[in-house]
């Protein structure tokens, strides 16, 4: 039966892919800014990633409104919330893309998470871990996925060099 899943969810994202490009060829793909379409497919990327590890992604570049940023995956993984930020890189750089998540970028996740969870129905807060997704599509090859889970947790002091 998991092979059944996974094809399930191969032929979706296939599909996808498909009319992306034929969208593009139509010439009706939105006019985004090479960084920022990279960075998209990237967390299509990711999102199948997950999808096919029985990870249950509720929302997508979700943000609250009143504070700045936004959550790239919010994912269900059984019982254990899980917000999730996506590096995409098209190159293997001398620094990897999980270390562009920096003190900053936490600390706004932090807050963008307390937001989403007030907006929950339940009466206690679920578990929550927070994890990063390192995307490289390079050229030519497949993509690689590296999974951080657990990166950060809600406590952290700022040290003076970050």
């Amino acid at each position: 039966m998991a092979w059944l899943k996974q094809m399930r969810w191969n032929c979706v994202e296939s599909a996808l892919k498909g009319l992306d490009r034929l969208a593009a060829w139509r010439g009706r793909a939105a006019a985004m800014p090479a960084h920022l379409t990279t960075g998209i497919e990237g967390e299509d990327a990711a999102f199948f990633y997950l999808s096919r590890r029985g990870y249950r992604v509720v929302a997508r570049r979700w943000s609250a409104g009143n504070v700045p940023g936004d959550v790239d995956l919010i994912a269900w993984q059984d019982e254990l919330l899980c917000f999730v930020e996506v590096k995409t890189r098209t190159a293997h750089d001398a620094t990897a893309a999980e270390v562009a998540v920096d003190w900053h970028k936490r600390r706004i996740l932090r807050r963008l998470a307390r937001n989403y969870m007030r907006q929950l129905p339940q009466a206690m807060p679920p578990q929550v871990r927070f994890d990063v997704v390192s995307v490289y599509l390079v050229p030519g090859e497949q993509p690689e996925i590296v999974h951080f889970e657990n990166a950060f947790g809600w406590n952290e002091r700022r040290r003076d060099w970050e």
